[in-house]
């Protein structure tokens, strides 16, 4: 009888289940349907019109890569988006058509959704803004806040208009970081750190509960090379001096003073901004630039709409044989195979050799936007870079944001080498850490004990580490360092000595870096693959992508899926509060050591690249 019971609730329960389910698919293939076929979504560019640029999220190289059902139903139900990404990509393929777009008249840069970028990009994307300006086109920046970044584009613009109410600081760069060496003295966590070089301080949060000297003294050389190029574009572009930008808490206080202790009313009189307006006025005013819409707002159309209608659905196939490739390594080098937004040791040297095997690729610019990583990883990447040389190939290193340590190793085989001002790179050198837990399990009662044919059998985590343990991974760890100075001498056409001088982990701004011999010259991009190009010697080509390929399942969602979800809106952006960014800073601090996989233990990792 008990087992008949049971057998009817669990028909019945799932029965119901099955119901909810098919409800719900039913439901949101409704909504696609539905989207794809009604008329009223379709997107039009209207005459005369306002391209408004609502950056919304980080700016990226590459964008992580995300499975095509869950991007689709987290757009479908308006879920919150923690971290939303833009290719820097589109951004400038949007504003350069723009430009000579007559229905479009004017350029509106919309940017509190915009997260981080780094100066290096925001330099490639203002380049794009002076160009769409030659038009004859005008740029207004409009915003209720600004922040560093923000206004660094904004600054671009004809005219900056903010709120009365608004915000506006200029902080300038830091490097502040979390120290955890007290922290796991606490936990009896026993740290155990190999290193070679003065300035590699990748390892310092976990040693020490401060930044050492050391430390303190080469990030402050670069940190101030950007400084000082921020406020040089800055200042070129609102037409004042460099001294105008507020340096210090007594000359702000003085300001703020005179305004009356509001920021807006300082904003405008430090000529920050040139009108104060508030979101009815500013409506008004581009109003009586562009017209008005249905809505009666000002007649406009937003940036994913805008690249959704100048993106043909089916690409146009190039009839120019000879390409040059380009191939993203962007984010932390990992080991193994890793998913796009983030360097795979096998997946990246998979794209390096499928660029070698094909016969109408007769060049490769890496375009490398990362930190470092695993020291084996990267020095797989570096073996088929040189294989594509090998082949009659030349290869062309293009740096974005970072491109240290690992993010080097990689770059340094490259026939050129090309940098931007602000690139953060350098950092020459390698580290092992582990942790052993035998003080924090031996508390809980929790021991290790066994027997061994050898010293060495049964190392792990439970287990103290021996001295002679210890000396084979210093040993290991110094023999990666002269292997990494030796290729950068190689590559760079210079001697131990001089490379060892510049290295020990100590980081360089891309113009620092040039003035070392580093890199041999400073561009973008486009300046990468000019030259790839001519040294190969093409007078005509077109330039090919190379990335991960989708899965047959995977590339039918992506279209299916996308198709509709330019009507479904964007998702709601999550809303990230001062206590919430202190939760996920240490939340990316522990998955940053939990996701390092070098199957040696051996990093080329620069911690200290990131400004905050």
């Amino acid at each position: 009888m008990i087992k008949k019971i049971l057998s009817k609730t669990w028909t019945v329960l799932n029965t119901f289940r099955k119901v909810i389910i098919n409800l719900v698919f039913f439901t949101l293939l409704f909504v696609f349907f539905a989207a794809l076929t009604s008329s009223d979504n379709e997107i039009i560019v209207p005459k005369n019109s306002a391209l408004v640029l609502n950056i919304r999220g980080d700016i990226v190289e590459q964008k992580k890569e995300i499975e095509p059902v869950n991007e689709f139903l987290n757009q479908a139900m308006q879920s919150n988006d923690e971290d939303p990404e833009v290719l820097i990509g589109d951004i400038i393929k949007v504003i350069e058509h723009a430009k000579t777009d007559d229905r479009i008249e004017l350029l509106v840069l919309q940017l509190h959704k915009m997260k981080g970028s780094g100066i290096t990009k925001l330099k490639d994307i203002s380049q794009a803004i002076e160009s769409f300006k030659e038009s004859g086109k005008k740029v207004i920046a409009i915003g209720d806040q600004y922040s560093q970044n923000q206004y660094y584009l904004a600054s671009y613009a004809d005219e900056i208009w903010l709120n009365p109410k608004g915000w506006l600081m200029l902080d300038g760069y830091g490097r502040y970081q979390l120290y955890f060496k007290s922290a796991l003295e606490k936990l009896s966590i026993s740290q155990h750190v190999f290193r070679v070089g003065t300035y590699k301080s990748a390892v310092e949060p976990y040693i020490r509960d401060d930044m050492s000297d050391a430390a303190k003294e080469a990030n402050k050389v670069w940190l101030n090379d950007l400084w000082s190029q921020y406020k040089e574009d800055v200042a070129t572009q609102r037409n004042f001096e460099i001294s105008n930008f507020d340096e210090t808490t007594d000359a702000l206080v003085s300001k703020l003073k005179a305004a009356d202790g509001n920021i807006a009313t300082y904003a405008l009189n430090n000529q920050w901004v040139d009108q104060l307006k508030n979101r009815e006025q500013i409506n008004q005013s581009l109003v009586e630039m562009v017209g008005k819409n249905k809505h009666n707002a000002f007649k406009h159309i937003k940036f994913n709409d805008y690249l959704t209608a100048i993106t043909p659905a089916i690409p146009m196939p190039s009839v120019i044989p000879d390409k040059v490739a380009v191939i993203v390594a962007q984010g932390t080098i990992l080991d193994g195979t890793q998913k796009a937004g983030t360097i795979g040791g096998d997946s990246t040297a998979k794209l390096l050799r499928k660029a070698r095997l094909n016969d109408d690729v007769k060049a490769v610019v890496l375009r490398v936007d990362s930190p470092g990583g695993s020291a084996h990883a990267s020095e797989i990447i570096r073996q088929e870079v040189e294989l594509l040389k090998a082949a009659g190939k030349p290869v062309v290193a293009s740096m974005g944001t970072y491109a240290a340590s690992g993010g080097y190793w990689i770059s340094a085989p490259a026939n050129k080498i090309y940098a931007s001002p602000t690139t953060i790179t350098g950092s020459i050198g390698i580290f092992g850490f582990m942790i052993t837990l035998e003080n924090s399990l031996s508390k809980l009662g929790i021991h290790t004990d066994g027997v061994g044919t050898t010293e060495i059998a049964g190392f792990g985590l439970t287990r103290p580490l021996t001295d002679g343990m210890a000396d084979i991974f210093q040993l290991s760890i110094e023999r990666g360092y002269r292997d990494f100075i030796s290729l950068v001498a190689e590559s760079r056409d210079m001697s131990l000595a001089q490379v060892d001088a510049i290295a020990q982990g100590r980081v360089w701004s891309g113009v620092k870096a040039k003035e070392l011999g580093l890199v041999d010259e400073l561009g973008n991009l486009d300046d990468a693959i000019a030259a790839a190009a001519s040294i190969a010697g093409l007078a005509q080509f077109d330039t090919l992508l190379i990335e991960k390929t989708l899965s047959a399942r995977d590339q039918f969602l992506k279209e299916l899926l996308g198709q509709a979800s330019v009507y479904l809106g964007e998702p709601t952006p999550a809303t990230i509060t001062p206590v919430n960014n202190v939760f996920k800073t240490l939340q990316a601090e522990f998955e940053q050591f939990n996701n390092m996989n070098d199957p040696q233990g051996i990093y080329s990792f620069c911690l200290t690249c990131q400004v905050n």
